[in-house]
This record gives C-alpha cells, sequence and structure tokens, in this order.
C-alpha cells in the first residue's frame, strides 16, 4: 500500500512538471489526489476559487494549501469541513465563530471541537454534536457542560472511556456509570469508587471485559453471579 502510495505521489509530482500551467489537468489530478495536488499547485491556483472548491470537496483538508483568502469564503470552508472536520484547523479565525461552520464540522469530526472559538465549547447544542459523532469530544467542552448530564450521558454512550472527562458528580451516577461501563469496562477506572461495589454495575463491567473483575469491591469477586459473569 505505501508503495502504491508513493508511486502515485511521484506520479502527481511528475504531472504537475509537465502540466503545471494547465488548468484542466489540475482539475482532473484534483479528483485522484486532492491535497497533494493544491500543495504542489502555483500559486494562482490557489486563489482560484473552482479549483480550490473542487480539491476541498475531495479532501477537507487541502484547505491547508488555499489562499488566506479563500480560507475566510464560507462556501470552501463549509465544504471542507463537511468533507472533513479536521479542516476547521485551518479555515480563518472569523470562520471559527460561524456557528453552522462548527457544527458542520463536529458532526463530521467531534473533536474538531479544539479549533473552535471559545464561545462553542460552552453551547450545549454544539458540544451535544461532538460527543455524539465522538464522546472524547467531551475533554474539550467547558467544565460547565462536563456537570450536564444530558451531555456526559450521550458521550459515554458512543465511548464509554469519556466517563474519565466527566465532572466528579458524574461518576457517581449509576446511570452514567452504567451506560459507561457497558460500552468500555475499563470505565470503572473512572467511575467513583462506592460505585465497585454496585452489583449491577460490575456485573456489565464484566460481561463487557473479564478482566474488570479486578476492580471491583472484594465482596463481589467471590460473587458466583458475577463470576459466572466472568467466565471464571
Amino acid at each position: 500500500m505505501f508503495k502504491k502510495s508513493l508511486i502515485f505521489s511521484l506520479f502527481i509530482i511528475f504531472t504537475f512538471h509537465t502540466f503545471a500551467d494547465n488548468r484542466d489537468d489540475i482539475l482532473d489530478s484534483i479528483k485522484e489526489q486532492a491535497y497533494l495536488t493544491l500543495k504542489l499547485a502555483d500559486a494562482s491556483f490557489k486563489k482560484d476559487k473552482e479549483i480550490v472548491l473542487a480539491a476541498v470537496k475531495h479532501d477537507g483538508q487541502a484547505l491547508e494549501f488555499a489562499d488566506a483568502s479563500l480560507k475566510k469564503d464560507k462556501e470552501i470552508v463549509l465544504a471542507a469541513v463537511k468533507q472533513n472536520g479536521r479542516a476547521l484547523k485551518n479555515a480563518d479565525v472569523s470562520l471559527s465563530k460561524d456557528k453552522e461552520i462548527v457544527l458542520a464540522s463536529v458532526y463530521q469530526y467531534g473533536r474538531s471541537l479544539k479549533f473552535a472559538d471559545t464561545l462553542f465549547k460552552k453551547d450545549k447544542e454544539t458540544v451535544l454534536v461532538a460527543v455524539r459523532q465522538d464522546g472524547n469530544s467531551l475533554e474539550l467542552a467547558d467544565v460547565s457542560l462536563k456537570k450536564n448530564k444530558e451531555i456526559v450521558l450521550a458521550a459515554v454512550k458512543q465511548n464509554g472511556y469519556s466517563l474519565k472527562y466527566a465532572d466528579a458528580s458524574l461518576k457517581k451516577d449509576k446511570e452514567i456509570v452504567l451506560t459507561a461501563v457497558k460500552q468500555f469496562a475499563g470505565a470503572l477506572l473512572s467511575a467513583d469508587k462506592s460505585l465497585m461495589k454496585d452489583k449491577e454495575i460490575i456485573l456489565a463491567a464484566v460481561k463487557q471485559d473479564a478482566r474488570a473483575l479486578e476492580f471491583a469491591d472484594e465482596s463481589l469477586k467471590n460473587d458466583k453471579e458475577v463470576l459466572e459473569a466472568a467466565g471464571k
């Protein structure tokens, strides 16, 4: 796979030496390798809206090589983040404050919340979209939303590991912890110690991963039902 990728990259480079001034050839090349094509393109093509739009529709991260003037263009940036939410990193800072752009970005890649304006890290709607795509996006949310049960519950449903980023008060919440360990038994390590004595939680955890028995309270480590669930 690496060899094929290298050969294709060399082909693109050769193509640019041959057709660097041919707009149609660049548009054709974008269909095959948008990121590298825009990277190697002449500066004049990086200012060409049609070329840049075509590139980001194929690979959002090609936005990195667009002219600064086009990184402020909402149509281009929106197309880029819809294809790859990480593209928000390369957009003009003014568009990191645009809710439509930010929502499209976190819908595609939750952790692009990192590149959004601070106000969106406090915005419940935006954070909820982000954690539903990637529970670990909870790490990037404002501390006030790490205390929000709806948001934390959505996060642990998607990825139990995200319990790590929840407020301490919700690490004691049985519904949240139970949801988390059903998805990822290792979430027990982030749960409040008092819940290590809760048989329902320990049962759910060992069913997901028998090794979770190690973290159970001593009173449950020899429980017949728990041991059976762990395959012991």
